[in-house]
């Protein structure tokens, strides 16, 4: 059985205007203890699915790393997308880990990466960040009946892929299946807009921003009201005579 690609992945997507781009996102898994904070980071880079596909982040990857895992998880996303089963896959594994998900998404959260980001409970969107939602496919060889089941199949499964997107989405069911219809760009603010995203990493400065000037301002009022109580007490007026002319 022959191996796909990223080529035949990137292939089925409607929109080619960003192939060149998540063709370069290179595979990188890997698994970092933080101590200082009992957290542990996960990186998920490149195409999700199992070994059919070249240089791949499968649900096992994910099952076996989350066995030796307790306490809260940071995970790093930035994927094409790729095999829709190993994405719920993930999603499911991840939702059932005793312990809290925060994702962000460093670049491209499409097709079943999106779906592994609904997992989160705060989903992060970097800057310049994209998440893409689109229909299922599928590669498909045979008569017109074997096609006809094999749409079937595809209709119910994205249904249940649209159950997962409506776990965040604050628009109706009716919306969300015509996005995944038209297959759907989001940048990281319209990401936010729509209910997938906790936040994106502009508001997250914004805030922190106005935070630190807040801080400033009290601090700076502080100062000034502890030098108002160490000024003096104002010398009594001085009686002058009025001359009148």
């Amino acid at each position: 059985m022959r191996k796909f690609t990223k080529q035949d992945l990137l292939k089925t997507f409607k929109n080619q205007s960003y192939v060149e781009q998540l063709q370069k996102i290179e595979r990188k898994f890997e698994t970092r203890k933080n101590e200082a904070n009992n957290t542990t980071e996960i990186t998920i880079y490149g195409v999700i699915g199992e070994s059919r596909w070249e240089d791949s982040v499968s649900a096992s990857d994910i099952d076996h790393a989350l066995k030796s895992i307790t306490g809260d998880i940071v995970i790093h996303l930035n994927s094409p997308g790729g095999d829709a089963f190993d994405g719920v896959a993930i999603y499911n594994r991840l939702k059932k880990h005793d312990g809290k998900i925060t994702i962000n998404i460093d670049g491209w959260a499409c097709s079943a990466a999106s779906v592994i980001a609904m997992a989160a409970d705060e989903l992060f969107m970097g800057l310049g960040s994209m998440f893409m939602i689109h229909e299922a496919s599928s590669f498909v060889w045979g008569t017109k009946t074997e096609m006809r089941k094999e749409a079937d199949v595809l209709d119910e499964l994205e249904e249940g892929i649209i159950d997962i997107y409506m776990t965040k989405a604050n628009v109706s069911r009716e919306e969300v299946r015509s996005m995944v219809d038209a297959e759907t760009w989001f940048s990281a603010s319209k990401t936010v807009d729509i209910g997938f995203a906790t936040s994106t990493a502009l508001s997250d400065s914004k805030d922190k921003e106005i935070a630190n000037l807040r801080t400033q301002l009290a601090t700076m009022q502080n100062e000034i009201n502890q030098l108002k109580e160490k000024e003096p007490a104002p010398a009594p007026e001085a009686t002058a005579s009025r001359f009148f002319f």
